[in-house]
């Protein structure tokens, strides 16, 4: 059976059209089916001119459900954008970073080949990452309804006007503030907007929701992890006419007026990320941060590995008793006058 690859490119960049031309050669001299779309496709054939492979067009010869693997070239943003598509269809995307961080990206452009032969191999495994449902209501209608793999994003719309906020978990009003905005975020996302705006990293196999304010105006307004299976909403306050915004992984927006509530809970549909290495999340967060770790000495050996002697055990002579000062002497004694001990005289 032919196994089948779609490839997606920031094909705006020279960098990524040079990557996703040669990913479908190695592809194909792998023994895999390129795939990309018409539009990415066209731009490619237009800055090289034609192939010296074949390469299906999404939609015409193959459809999606059809292909194993969705390769992303590019930055976060791009990975962001492959996650719209391949989100409920169940197919794992793999990124390649041609951006800065790229934190979601698995490998780097400079590992290309070696990551088209892990594929072509299926030296690869598939991991779920945690998405966030997100509805928007006014005046108690539902007006928008979307999902965010990162998070959702709300901001004030002006920039001389701070938005007024009441923030919810469970049904139950928490606290209300003054702020730039509120970052609702999944594990996923926390190393995104939300690590950005002061929250904390939280490991991809935790399972919880993350609230961070944005430069807010009160005493309690720290960034909070709660349960993945809470409910959380943020009101925008009628106090001012302030206007808000709602971006969801950046990528989707609504507008936010006074009165507005958010409501973010965990989605049923995760997105899967497949994986090449087995390094720890810990060594991402090293890598990708540049974090310094000089005088790590790393983990101490096992104690059955350890080979000690007996304890040594240091007697303490026992103290001698003080001689006499020379006023507790009585008259007439001398240091000569003391008995013999062997005769008593």
């Amino acid at each position: 059976m032919s196994r089948r690859v779609l490839i997606l490119a920031h094909t705006g960049r020279e960098e990524s059209l040079k990557a996703a031309w040669e990913a479908c050669a190695l592809l194909y001299g792998s023994g895999l089916i390129p795939v990309m779309q018409e539009t990415e496709l066209g731009d490619m054939v237009r800055f090289f001119g034609q192939l010296d492979h074949p390469v299906e067009v999404l939609h015409d010869h193959v459809q999606l459900p059809d292909v194993e693997l969705v390769m992303v070239l590019g930055g976060d943003g791009t990975i962001l954008r492959a996650a719209e598509l391949v989100r409920e269809v169940d197919v794992p995307m793999l990124g390649v970073n041609l951006g800065h961080v790229g934190f979601l990206a698995e490998s780097e452009r400079a590992d290309l080949a070696q990551t088209v032969e892990w594929v072509a191999s299926r030296e690869y495994t598939v991991e779920e990452r945690m998405t966030i449902d997100v509805q928007v209501w006014v005046r108690g209608q539902k007006i928008w309804h979307t999902w965010a793999l990162n998070e959702a994003a709300i901001e004030k719309a002006n920039r001389e006007r701070m938005l007024e906020v009441v923030t919810e978990v469970d049904e139950r009003p928490l606290t209300s503030f003054g702020c730039d905005g509120v970052v609702l975020a999944t594990p996923t996302g926390s190393t995104a907007y939300a690590f950005s705006a002061g929250g904390p990293v939280v490991w991809p196999e935790v399972e919880a929701l993350v609230i961070v304010p944005i430069s807010a105006h009160a005493l309690f307004a720290k960034p909070l992890v709660v349960s993945p299976r809470s409910r959380l909403a943020v009101e925008i306050l009628n106090r001012t006419d302030a206007q808000g915004v709602l971006w969801c992984d950046g990528r989707r927006s609504v507008d936010l007026p006074p009165g507005a509530r958010v409501e973010v809970t965990r989605s049923a549909t995760p997105v899967r990320l497949a994986r090449t290495h087995q390094t720890p999340f810990s060594g991402r967060l090293v890598r990708k941060f540049q974090l310094p770790i000089q005088g790590w000495r790393g983990p101490m050996p096992q104690a059955e590995t350890i080979h000690t002697g007996p304890i040594p055990i240091i007697r303490t002579p026992r103290p001698m008793p003080p001689l006499p000062s020379p006023r507790d002497a009585e008259p007439g004694d001398t240091p000569d006058s003391s008995p013999d001990p062997s005769t008593g005289k």
